[in-house]
């Protein structure tokens, strides 16, 4: 339970400085089931000559894994929205090194490694209707997100593992434009670029819209990004389908 206290606590943080002037409108709670399959996912611990840069996803393979993704967002005013996200993301699995690892201190001889990939993302957004149209909304703002990343490696007695939580500020787009009377598109992404690294969370999909504010969705998600400094060098990405359903009040 220890490393949920710093992301509830920075989150609940963002919250208490952000929402009191956030009067509750319009609320909306999407519900979305996550099939991931992981690309690439290159690891150095740490950044330097002692550590072994190896690709983790050739020990926990590359999927696919499930995972949920919760969502509540609500209107203030006649153009700011506010979200919260909860999207946590974990896969493991165990397979024969052909060579050694030098890993967070530790060296992993050729053989059999478990490991165990760990990427929870909790957001906090801001954003404004830009462009609010019949036939075309499109939002702008700010993502707070904490990040709650772990790589965890095992041969054997011998365990190692980086644990990397941690605030990380995005940039915020989405639309949404009516493809009929029923069913509309609908995309979104945070994303930012610059100094030791990157981060992309960028979705694309289709919605159908039933009667009392339900809906359902299906979509594409893609998630890339990692870090280059001194302590860790980790670069991973993850393509997915997504299913969910969504509740808006009218």
């Amino acid at each position: 339970m220890t490393k949920w206290v710093f992301p509830v606590v920075a989150v609940s943080a963002v919250c208490a400085t952000w929402l009191p002037v956030a009067l509750p409108s319009q609320p909306q709670v999407d519900i979305e089931w996550v099939r991931a399959s992981q690309g690439r996912n290159l690891v150095q611990v740490p950044n330097d000559a002692s550590g072994s840069r190896f690709s983790l996803d050739a020990l926990t393979g590359s999927g696919p894994v499930d995972a949920p993704r919760v969502q509540v967002s609500w209107r203030s005013g006649d153009k700011q929205e506010w979200r919260l996200l909860a999207a946590p993301l974990s896969l493991s699995g165990s397979s024969v090194s052909s060579d050694p690892i030098d890993f967070q201190g530790q060296r992993f001889s050729t053989g059999p490694v478990s490991a165990r990939y760990q990427f929870n993302s909790w957001r906090a957004t801001w954003r404004y209707r830009w462009i609010d149209r019949e036939h075309l909304v499109v939002k702008v703002g700010a993502t707070a997100k904490i990040r709650d990343a772990s790589i965890r490696l095992k041969s054997g007695s011998l365990e190692a593992s980086k644990d990397d939580t941690g605030f990380v500020p995005l940039l915020h787009l989405a639309l949404e434009r009516p493809l009929s009377a029923q069913w509309r598109l609908e995309a979104d992404v945070d994303a930012l670029a610059g100094g030791p690294g990157y981060a992309v969370d960028a979705g694309v999909g289709v919605a159908r819209d039933f009667s009392s504010g339900w809906s359902v969705h299906a979509g594409a998600r893609y998630l890339d990004g990692g870090a280059d400094n001194d302590e860790v060098y980790a670069f991973a990405d993850f393509t997915s389908v997504t299913l969910g359903v969504t509740w808006r009040s009218r």
